[in-house]
């Protein structure tokens, strides 16, 4: 029994390694898993439009899952021949429109955002999964984060209250065991808001790990506001 435990453990120990090399040779380190909380992305002077679907949940949305280097820069648009094909996804629309919805304006279906997903991020990853495995792995890993879970336990609440930067990610990091890199955006009186999340994921799109570089993106200061929606 001991001796299968050790097969297996080598066998994946072999498998991790040979995605990660995989992930390098096509171009990439590891992921952003980045999440977007909707009331920010409304409570701006260009507002938002919701789906034909109707008004998404109140819950920290994908935005996407971004091939990614260490270097901080990143590959895009790797495979012009792949166009986005909603057939490919159709028996995960329905997650996708709740966990993955478009806020852009005017109203629409999003396929158009899904499309550009994948064209510009995913097809940098056909190394490791075609389209409908892209938009499963982020559905997956999104829901084994429940942001707004870990936020709600320690308090923190989408009620248009403030909170500082040290309180939201030492919640996340809480209840998700690991802190992400906090994107603000400004709401119609210049408030920095929080907006967006992002979350390194292995190469191999398997299980999340500490950030190796952080994005980029607009400074949050240490007073932020939790807007509903």
């Amino acid at each position: 029994r001991l001796q299968c435990s050790l097969v297996l453990l080598i066998a994946l120990s072999v498998g991790c390694a040979a995605a990660q090399e995989s992930g390098k040779q096509a171009g990439y380190d590891f992921f952003y898993l980045v999440l977007q909380w909707p009331g920010s992305y409304c409570d701006t002077k260009q507002s938002c439009c919701y789906p034909r679907s109707g008004k998404p949940a109140a819950d920290f949305g994908i935005h996407g899952l971004w091939p990614n280097r260490d270097d901080g820069s990143y590959p895009q648009n790797c495979n012009p021949d792949s166009a986005f094909d909603p057939s490919k996804v159709s028996d995960i629309l329905s997650s996708l429109r709740s966990s993955w919805p478009t806020l852009a304006c005017p109203t629409n279906d999003g396929l158009r955002f899904w499309a550009h997903e994948w064209e510009k991020h995913g097809t940098c990853a056909q190394n490791l999964f075609n389209e409908h495995g892209y938009f499963q792995a982020a559905l997956r890993l999104r829901g084994q984060l429940r942001v707004l879970d870990a936020l709600a336990t320690a308090g923190i609440s989408p009620d248009g209250g403030y909170y500082t930067m040290g309180a939201i990610k030492g919640a996340i990091q809480e209840g998700t065991g690991f802190a992400p890199h906090v994107d603000c955006n400004r709401d119609e009186s210049g408030n920095s808001q929080l907006f967006q999340l992002y979350f390194c994921v292995h190469a191999d799109a398997s299980r999340f790990v500490e950030c190796p570089v952080q994005p980029g993106g607009r400074p949050c200061g240490n007073r932020i506001e939790f807007p509903a929606f």
